[in-house]
């Protein structure tokens, strides 16, 4: 599978006009922001229906705690700010006031990762999705391009319970068409292989299907699988792609000792232990390009072929 023909845009993108048109079909929907809503979108909606949009200014325990009352009274409640602030400022808001009453919140959480670039390390989330999933009752979901997003977006509007989606600033392929239906729960086959398989989220999705290019080249056969929900992780595809290529390499934005890769690695080693290879952030990250900081801190493709080849080799 290869990238659209649509032009670039970034995953944050999706909110606000997927609000818009789900209030519009008559979902009854509340927005409560921590004064981004123009980068998260999120203002889009306030305009369209002001009586519905609540900003509260950089104030986001405040924010989580309303967007709780929101859900009580029926509402169904979105929360939007960066993912620095959200979980980062406001855990046990999200714990006591969302997680472990069940309530109906969906929080949309922009500028993920180290793409928010230039913003420096104190903007850049990169332990957010641990502290998501760390949270029972919450889904939580990355999405890899602008389409999969609104598909999220829609989906946690439709679904009861709490919703975590990180999106992301910059303006990244897009790879879906159009007409795109979003599965919670199910990693999206992207390309079919038998020698290894590449498990990516978010920004690193691209990097894996240009990484199984080059592998092909190689005379290597990868299975690229889209993992967008965090939880409910497919487990079913994760040992299918260990019992059919027998070695798995994962690729995301996030830190590897507590994200994505960990997760699958913790459930094969008791259900079908395979050689493993990990791409992801092993440190903080600095001030600087989105996209020169991707190479420096190695989360590329040339860094997926390296591990999928460590990992092949330990297979044979």
């Amino acid at each position: 599978m290869t990238t659209t023909a649509q032009p670039p845009a970034a995953t944050r993108e999706a909110l606000g006009p997927t609000l818009v048109r789900l209030r519009e079909e008559g979902l009854d929907i509340a927005v409560v922001d921590g004064d981004l809503g123009v980068s998260t979108t999120a203002r889009q909606f306030g305009d369209r229906f002001p009586e519905r949009f609540f900003t509260l200014g950089p104030a986001e325990q405040n924010m989580v705690g309303i967007a709780a009352g929101l859900a009580a009274a029926g509402k169904i409640a979105f929360a939007s700010t960066f993912a620095v602030f959200m979980p980062g400022r406001c855990y046990d808001q999200l714990r006591v006031g969302i997680a472990q009453p069940n309530l109906n919140v969906k929080l949309f959480a922009s500028h993920g990762g180290i793409t928010p670039g230039e913003d420096g390390i104190s903007a850049q989330a990169i332990e957010d999705l641990a502290l998501m999933c760390s949270l029972l009752s919450f889904r939580v979901i990355v999405p890899a391009d602008v389409i999969e997003a609104a598909g999220a977006v829609e989906c946690a509007a439709r679904e009861p319970g709490p919703f975590y989606i990180r999106a992301g600033r910059p303006k990244i392929p897009v790879i879906y068409p159009p007409n795109h239906r979003f599965e919670l729960g199910k990693a999206d086959l992207l390309r079919p292989g038998r020698d290894v398989t590449i498990i990516a989220t978010g920004v690193m999705v691209k990097a894996a299907l240009d990484a199984a290019e080059t592998l092909s080249a190689q005379g290597v056969d990868a299975r690229v699988l889209n993992l967008a929900t965090w939880r409910p992780l497919d487990t079913a595809a994760i040992e299918a792609a260990a019992r059919e290529t027998g070695a798995i390499v994962t690729a995301e934005e996030h830190l590897v000792h507590c994200g994505l890769g960990a997760m699958i690695a913790q459930h094969l080693a008791t259900t079908r232990p395979v050689p493993m290879g990990f791409v992801g952030m092993r440190s903080y990250a600095e001030s600087g390009k989105w996209d020169e900081l991707l190479v420096k801190y190695d989360l590329t493709p040339a860094a997926i072929v390296r591990e999928a080849e460590v990992a092949i080799a330990r297979k044979r």
